[in-house]
């Protein structure tokens, strides 16, 4: 089990009430579980409902900088002081 520190943005860091928490897990889908367990508002707005595990199409994480869409998905492995970002998606002016 890794402990990885998740980023928070947007409405997702307004739920939680804080912009980082440090979390484990051996992979991405792991921590994400942990974190919509702790927070369960946050399910809806980060996985799709259904039989498979997939997340909302507008939602994006990135591991150390890199968008997990370009490594393994949510089965990425992670390791002790990786760092998850989590962005919804923002509109402004």
């Amino acid at each position: 089990m890794a402990n990885v520190k998740v980023k928070l943005f947007a409405n997702l860091r307004e739920i939680v009430q804080t912009s980082s928490l440090t979390l484990t897990g051996h992979t991405v889908k792991d921590v994400l579980f942990s974190l919509t367990e702790q927070y369960p508002p946050l399910n809806e707005l980060i996985f799709e409902t259904g039989e498979d595990v997939k997340l909302c199409g507008y939602i994006n994480v990135f591991l150390n900088g890199n968008n997990i869409k370009h490594m393994e998905g949510l089965a990425t492995v992670l390791n002790d002081d990786d760092e998850l970002g989590v962005f919804p998606p923002v509109s402004g002016g």
